[in-house]
């Protein structure tokens, strides 16, 4: 069979990849081919175009490089029609691959999503367009499913969430050998994820940085990225007071004592380590205006308080993401007490996004559908 997939960002390159993998076991003779990453190029198929020439984050940054994405849009539909796949696989990333879905299910391709935009927090409107486009949708967080089934009927496939894939796959790092390997020195790590993204990195990284003089006792280690180049972050990298890892975060993530987290998957990523955390999210002055207006009924930003249902990690939004606030939260989760009180929610956490197996389960459902 020709799988054609599509990916917009690093976590959907890593569960795209695991998937693929997935794949081969039921296909062995599984033809792949995608805009992706370096996860998926390291399972095989053609990388076609690489997720960095497509990511822009928030409202602005996407009117600006409206024309580039629109490119991108058309590229990818003329490509998609010369390898003629027998389905089309879209991995979250709404704005391009909604609109592809569009043109695929048209064209009489099999549409298949995996990770669903997250439309129960914004743009709710669009799940008319999931239900007329695509064929089968493939959640992977509890209430998902719920929000599909019994909001908008619509019928999705809970199947766990990839990150407990990824994780099962993970082999732990020796400490020693890693701070050796990274320079680091002696002391407790406090681990810095400003994202994947070039603006949001910028928009992070210069407050969290600041905290170090403060918290002399500790380490500041910036998890580079794989989308980013080190020279990204040169900018904030104080001689002897921050270090830098690269497309080791899960290493970095195991041996830290705590952790400043962009709002998105990390969160999850940070909480299943069961490493302490403080969210931070700030975007540009329009972008966050616009979010706004259009996200009036959430009561959290971070994956781990939206699937736990309540305020478990600390979240610093905008204008709270200060220096000021950001050192008061840290010096909160770095105490005994809090750290206890962590563990407890991230339990509950794991055992709420189901058991391993995501990815095996939703080959398994495209593999009989395509049968």
């Amino acid at each position: 069979m020709r799988y054609y997939i599509v990916v917009g960002e690093a976590s959907g390159d890593l569960h795209a990849s695991n998937l693929m993998r997935a794949l081969l076991e039921k296909d062995p003779a599984a033809n792949f081919r995608y805009f992706g990453g370096d996860h998926m190029q390291s399972i095989g198929g053609t990388l076609v175009k690489h997720y960095r020439e497509l990511a822009f984050m928030g409202f602005w940054e996407v009117i600006k490089n409206l024309r580039t994405i629109l490119g991108n849009l058309a590229f990818c539909k003329e490509d998609i029609a010369y390898f003629n796949p027998d389905a089309v696989i879209f991995v979250d990333y709404p704005g391009f691959n909604l609109r592809l879905a569009k043109w695929a299910k048209t064209r009489g391709y099999q549409t298949h999503y995996y990770i669903s935009p997250q439309l129960w927090a914004w743009k709710e409107s669009r799940v008319s367009i999931v239900k007329k486009w695509v064929d089968s949708m493939y959640v992977i967080l509890p209430f998902e499913k719920e929000f599909y089934e019994k909001r908008h009927h619509f019928h999705v496939n809970f199947v766990g969430h990839p990150l407990l894939d990824a994780l099962q796959q993970y082999e732990a790092v020796d400490a020693k050998v890693f701070r050796k390997q990274w320079q680091l020195d002696e002391r407790p790590i406090i681990a810095l994820l400003p994202g994947s993204r070039g603006q949001e990195i910028k928009k992070m990284l210069a407050t969290m940085t600041e905290l170090s003089s403060s918290f002399s006792t500790h380490q500041f280690v910036i998890a580079g990225a794989p989308s980013q180049s080190k020279s990204v972050y040169e900018p904030y990298l104080k001689q002897g007071s921050i270090a830098f890892v690269e497309n080791v975060t899960y290493d970095l993530l195991q041996i830290a004592e705590a952790a400043l987290v962009a709002s998105g998957t990390a969160t999850l990523e940070t909480a299943l380590f069961k490493v302490p955390q403080v969210v931070c999210y700030k975007s540009s002055k329009f972008s966050f205006w616009i979010a706004r207006l259009l996200i009036r009924h959430l009561k959290f930003i971070s994956l781990v308080n939206l699937v736990l249902d309540r305020e478990a990690v600390k979240e610093l939004i905008q204008d709270d993401f200060t220096i000021p606030n950001l050192s008061k939260e840290l010096s909160t989760i770095l105490t005994p007490e809090s750290k206890l009180i962590f563990s407890t929610n991230y339990d509950e956490l794991a055992n709420k996004l189901g058991r391993s197996g995501a990815s095996a389960k939703t080959a398994q459902l495209i593999f009989d559908s395509l049968r």
